[in-house]
């Protein structure tokens, strides 16, 4: 469908959208059912670059600015947001270790993540959840190696991770380590509470660490700037989760357009009803508006102005927008649009899945807020 304004070449957005409808949208359904990784699917994207699309020359990327990973996020969620989401961690892996990471840790790793290296992000503790200021996972300098020991838990695409980047506590305070699954002393296992409702991707995993160590150099930028880094970093994924948000409301809106386009009610098409047609032109905007600040976050992230702003704006917009949109589009289906063989059910699962994770709708709005109250300070 034509409706939606361009922010990247087209002739990248066609291979994308080729690849997502031969490759993507065929196993959608079965991914979200059956909980699982999409290992296959997950490598091959990276084999064609897209894991890489912002990412310097020097280290196996294309250059190009964040539009286009924004634009990837956004056209593979329309068929499947647990792919997305599955990418989402090696963004992240990426991003940590390319804005903090020594010139050795990024010439080793980065590289491998354009040839598939699948990456998780290891953040939260059972006692601790949101909270990362203090850990229970501690790491301790002994010769030219760190020893870190500790547990993990709730950890997105950890079920199918080759690198993790973990957060620990020295005594110098919180610090980011890059740890590889195959290193002494790192297990995972299925915990309480693992599976959820959307945005399927595989069980989310504990990652256990029992005395094992990383080189020296596997400590990423300064030892006790781990928050900071991290928030950093949930600066740039947060405008990839609006991406993903957009394209759940995208394919809400769309299989519900076809659906009262074909449907019969009264002698007439349901599409031929003011206020079936009401409802359009409100999802229409509604996810219009949402993919302009989603670009304009992209854009912020480029020019390094005001990213924490945007990236939070882009988030809290465009989860509403996709519940919003979810909910709609099962309306206006009637019956069907609540039939487990329609798509709006993983639709909702997914578009609430993503209003609390990556940033709950609440702490993005106390964000936005101290922006606010900061700039009325400098008045």
């Amino acid at each position: 469908m034509k409706f939606w304004q361009t922010f990247v070449d087209e002739d990248f957005l066609n291979s994308v959208r080729k690849f997502v409808d031969t490759e993507i949208r065929p196993c959608a359904d079965k991914l979200d059912s059956e909980d699982i990784y999409p290992t296959e699917i997950a490598k091959s994207i990276a084999k064609r670059g897209w894991t890489t699309l912002s990412l310097p020359a020097e280290y196996g990327g294309s250059a190009l600015p964040f539009e286009y990973p924004l634009a990837l996020f956004e056209e593979i969620s329309v068929s499947s947001a647990a792919v997305a989401i599955s990418l989402t961690s090696t963004y992240q892996a990426q991003t940590v270790i390319l804005r903090f990471g020594s010139e050795a840790l990024k010439r080793r790793y980065l590289p491998a993540i354009q040839e598939g290296l699948l990456c998780a992000y290891a953040l939260t503790e059972d006692k601790h959840g949101s909270d990362i200021r203090k850990l229970e996972t501690k790491a301790k300098l002994e010769g030219n190696e760190w020893v870190i020991n500790g547990e993990k838990s709730f950890i997105t695409s950890g079920s199918a991770a080759e690198f993790f980047i973990v957060l620990a506590e020295t005594q110098s305070g919180v610090s980011t380590f890059a740890v590889p699954s195959t290193t002494k002393g790192v297990s995972t296992y299925v915990g309480e509470r693992s599976s959820t409702f959307g945005l399927r991707n595989g069980p989310h995993v504990n990652l256990k660490l029992d005395d094992v160590r990383v080189p020296a150099d596997h400590l990423i930028g300064v030892e006790g700037k781990g928050v900071r880094q991290v928030a950093t970093a949930l600066d740039f994924s947060r405008t990839l989760a609006a991406g993903v948000s957009i394209g759940i409301a995208r394919a809400a809106f769309e299989d519900s357009l076809l659906y009262v386009k074909e449907r019969s009610a009264f002698d007439k098409k349901v599409i031929e009803f003011q206020g079936i047609q009401w409802y359009f032109a409100e999802m229409l905007s509604e996810i219009d508006a949402a993919r302009l600040l989603a670009y304009r976050a992209a854009a912020a992230l480029n020019d390094h102005h005001e990213i924490e702003r945007y990236s939070s704006e882009a988030k809290l917009k465009a989860a509403k927008v996709a519940m919003d949109m979810t909910r709609i589009a099962m309306q206006v289906c009637g019956a069907y649009g609540t039939s487990d063989v329609a798509p709006y059910g993983r639709y909702l699962r997914d578009a609430k899945t993503y209003e609390i994770a990556g940033g709950s709708s609440e702490v993005l709005k106390n964000t936005i807020a101290k922006y606010i109250l900061k700039n009325l300070a400098g008045q």
